[in-house]
């Protein structure tokens, strides 16, 4: 065989061997576990923490999630093109003297580790468009129509935010996703949004 043959041979078999190496360890760094699906059991129930781990290459699809603080942000910012993107455009919502608002603002997710098979099994990875963003969006239009304008944008913040923090913990806590803060940043009449938006 000539040398060209050898160093083509050579290199079919270092691809071919850095493959399966790829499909025999999970990688997870700091920050992140692993969950498995098998093809015989399905999402395995264990969790795979940080460090290396081996799993049958061809049988077994490992998927890693992110196990840190989470910043779910409402802002003018947010583009919503990619709909499992962590976040969302300015919430409308209309308070209890019916009033427009729009409300923007940052909420701390964190996924519950053990739960995280559970969610990836009857959720799946799409969990933020069926479940983060539709709740959010309910919950703050539910809290926000509880006050006036005025409450909402003053003296009552701070408990606007605690209502809020409260709702989303009713729903998202037996899903394994953990409610650490809601910090609303900006509430402005739908009027003052239009009146920004014809300025830029």
């Amino acid at each position: 065989m000539s040398q060209g043959g050898e160093s083509l041979d050579k290199l079919m078999y270092s691809f071919v061997m850095e493959d399966v190496l790829k499909g025999i360890f999970i990688k997870v760094p700091p920050g992140y576990v692993a969950c498995v699906y098998d093809l015989g059991k399905g999402v395995i129930k264990k969790v795979l923490k940080p460090g290396l781990h081996f799993k049958i290459p061809f049988w077994q699809k490992a998927k890693l999630f992110n196990t840190q603080t989470l910043e779910y942000s409402i802002s003018r910012d947010f583009n919503l093109a990619n709909e499992n993107a962590l976040g969302d455009i300015p919430i409308a919502a209309v308070t209890e003297d019916n009033q427009r608002i729009g409300v923007e603002g940052t909420i701390l997710l964190r996924l519950d580790m053990q739960q995280i098979p559970n969610i990836w099994q009857t959720i799946g990875e799409d969990f933020v468009s069926k479940i983060i963003r539709p709740t959010v969006r309910s919950r703050i239009r539910m809290v926000a129509c509880r006050f006036t304008q005025d409450a909402v944008m003053g003296q009552k913040r701070d408990e606007v935010e605690v209502q809020l923090k409260n709702e989303l913990e009713r729903i998202f806590y037996s899903r394994g996703i953990f409610v650490e803060n809601v910090l609303l940043s900006e509430i402005a009449n739908v009027k003052e949004y239009k009146k920004t938006t014809a300025e830029e």
